[in-house]
């Protein structure tokens, strides 16, 4: 460990006892001098530029020894002392995150983020960092035997920006080591769209608790938590309405669903329950429908079909049904109308009619909701 001192002239650093720098200047009488401290730290050379001020060369020279011998850390960087794990920790425990819908995702986020940073500190986590993390994960298996998603690499990198963020505000860290990071290009859009046939055969196949909620997703285009969380107090059948609070939907806007006369009729034969919830399973709230969906589908002969395209399905219903965008939209919740044009899929039939000399319409005439062709 060594004092510096900066030599005006040729700006080299010399030991501050020397008289005189190597370039012949003399150090000792300069008027104006920075002062450097020097020390090894696991073995590698530490340089700190202090200052004008001898004293406090002096005084962080000695405080640097003083944490050495008691083996604290030196680096005034936070960014070189907290580590991912630590950050994880106290992201994952902090009654905001806790609060949140997606906590679950959010914790599976940082748990395949920590199998490939754990240990790392802060300061390391660069942009080459996170495209290497990036490159891995595209060459994963996911659950369903098939490569990771980049949409599923955009939400743990979106975590991570989040809880670096979070960390700068809260001074755990000096700053976020990457500002910007351009994201993976995500190709989600479905297409799938169930068939009136389709939807005979996929009801049929389903246990009765599953079919109660299957029918709901197709003539109202809910979510799934949406359904499974409605309760009876939400549900208004005499107004042929579903009322959902801002609470009770993903972009926290309240919405109001009109109820198919099949729906209607369904709600009218299901029992009560003390809980309040609609639909039950042997007088208990059902949590989950994804095995009993996933056989359904399996037993129908349906493929590709996820519960989601129910909600596609009924948005494009709407759309054939000749409904304009405006109320489709302040039925399913859709603020943009980039995001609604995903729901519908404008099949090769529906183009074929452009030039067919006649336009079609289409009305919902059975209880069924199936679409029939008038014109």
């Amino acid at each position: 460990m060594a004092l510096l001192i900066e030599c005006p002239k040729c700006r080299k650093r010399n030991s501050a006892d020397a008289a005189s720098c190597k370039c012949g200047f003399n150090t000792k009488k300069a008027a104006h001098k920075n002062y450097w401290i020097e020390y090894y730290l696991q073995g590698k050379r530490k340089r700190e530029r202090i200052g004008p001020s001898k004293a406090a060369a002096e005084q962080r020279l000695r405080e640097v020894l003083k944490r050495r011998t008691e083996e604290r850390y030196i680096d005034k960087n936070k960014n070189a002392r907290v580590t991912f794990d630590e950050l994880a920790g106290w992201y994952l425990s902090l009654p905001q995150i806790k609060a949140k819908r997606s906590y679950g995702r959010d914790e599976l986020s940082i748990r395949t983020l920590g199998a490939f940073f754990s240990g790392t500190v802060v300061k390391e986590l660069t942009v080459n960092k996170i495209e290497a993390y990036r490159q891995v994960r595209l060459q994963e298996k996911s659950c369903r035997k098939q490569t990771t998603r980049p949409a599923t690499i955009n939400l743990e990198i979106a975590c991570l920006r989040h809880m670096l963020n979070l960390a700068e505000q809260e001074g755990k860290i000096d700053e976020v080591p990457f500002k910007r990071i351009k994201a993976l290009k995500e190709n989600n859009i479905r297409n799938r769209i169930l068939s009136a046939e389709e939807y005979e055969r996929l009801l049929a196949a389903c246990p009765p608790h599953t079919s109660r909620i299957v029918k709901m997703g197709y003539y109202t285009g809910m979510r799934q938590g949406e359904i499974l969380n409605l309760k009876w107090d939400q549900v208004d059948i005499k107004g042929g309405m579903v009322r959902l609070r801002p609470e009770d939907t993903k972009t926290n806007d309240a919405r109001t669903i009109p109820l198919h006369p099949e729906v209607i009729a369904m709600l009218n034969a299901m029992p009560r329950t003390i809980h309040g919830f609609v639909f039950t399973c042997d007088g208990k709230p059902v949590k989950e429908v994804k095995r009993s969906f996933k056989t359904a589908c399996k037993r129908a002969g349906i493929e590709n079909f996820t519960f989601h395209d129910l909600r596609h399905t009924c948005i494009n219903n709407w759309r054939l049904q000749g409904h304009d965008f405006f109320r489709i939209m302040a039925a399913s919740g859709h603020k943009t109308m980039n995001v609604f044009k995903r729901y519908n899929t404008v099949t090769d039939e529906e183009l074929k009619r452009l030039v067919s000399g006649k336009m079609d319409t289409y009305v919902d005439t059975n209880e069924k909701g199936v679409n029939q062709k008038i014109g």
